[in-house]
């Protein structure tokens, strides 16, 4: 036992280190049998903390692991900006756009063709300095204290802000996205400026990455229903997208 539980951490820091694991790679170089690695790949997403998928696992966001912006800014990055493309078809009118924390939100926010001038409302600073020179756009960065894995503000200096805001349209991320536990992240205070993003703003567009679906993390900021627009990858099957579709969001496939 004591030699199984040691293994599976080791795949689990290998997972959290390399963003995916293989099974076949993981039996050769731990000496084990490939169906002793899916044993403890099952295990381990019995947990929670890592997403089986074929062949291999990649590690889920959790209270205890979350990944910082460098590492997501290099990580599948075509997708995410075909992702952000189809997002940003959706401005539709919008006059006041929130653009959440996160490397995809930020890429929706570069891809927007405004048709008229637009306030886009933001808690990420990496995104208020890449919409900062646009002359058709007015940016509202959120004060608070600066969360240095993800270059986003949080707390009540945030959430003080929003509070007294209306907003048009909101791109959302999440670090995970379930039908039984809804849009989850793993810090409660980056829940919170999130869920008062859901609460003030008038429309709700949820983009991200197909892996981040069926993964729950720590803390719930918003349910299926809230939006009205899921924009992922062809990751996600069509009869799964057809399951959250059926909760009420049309669900993109990009």
């Amino acid at each position: 036992m004591h030699e199984a539980v040691a293994r599976q951490r080791e795949i689990l820091a290998r997972a959290r280190a390399e963003g995916r694991v293989d099974v076949a790679v993981l039996a050769q170089e731990l000496g084990v049998a490939p169906e002793t690695v899916r044993r403890d790949l099952r295990h381990l997403a019995d947990r929670g903390v890592v997403q089986r998928v074929h062949g291999g696992a990649f590690p889920v966001e959790s209270a205890g692991y979350e990944t910082d912006v460098v590492q997501r800014a290099t990580s599948q990055v075509i997708e995410k900006r075909r992702i952000a493309a189809a997002a940003a078809e959706r401005l539709r009118g919008a006059e006041t756009v929130y653009v959440d924390e996160g490397v995809t939100p930020q890429f929706v926010a570069e891809a927007l063709v405004p048709e008229s001038p637009i306030t886009v409302v933001t808690s990420s600073l990496l995104t208020a300095h890449a919409l900062a020179k646009q002359a058709e756009v007015t940016v509202l960065l959120l004060g608070g204290r600066v969360r240095s894995r993800t270059m986003a503000t949080v707390d009540h200096w945030a959430t003080q802000m929003l509070d007294g805001l209306v907003i048009d349209l909101a791109f959302l991320g999440a670090n995970g996205v379930s039908r039984d536990h809804g849009l989850t992240t793993p810090d409660p205070a980056v829940a919170a400026v999130k869920n008062l993003v859901v609460q003030r703003s008038r429309r709700r567009v949820f983009v991200g990455l197909s892996k981040k679906f069926g993964v729950s993390s720590f803390s719930r900021f918003a349910r299926i229903t809230d939006f009205e627009a899921l924009v992922t990858d062809t990751g996600l099957s069509s009869s799964e997208a057809q399951r959250y579709a059926a909760l009420g969001p049309q669900v993109v496939r990009v």
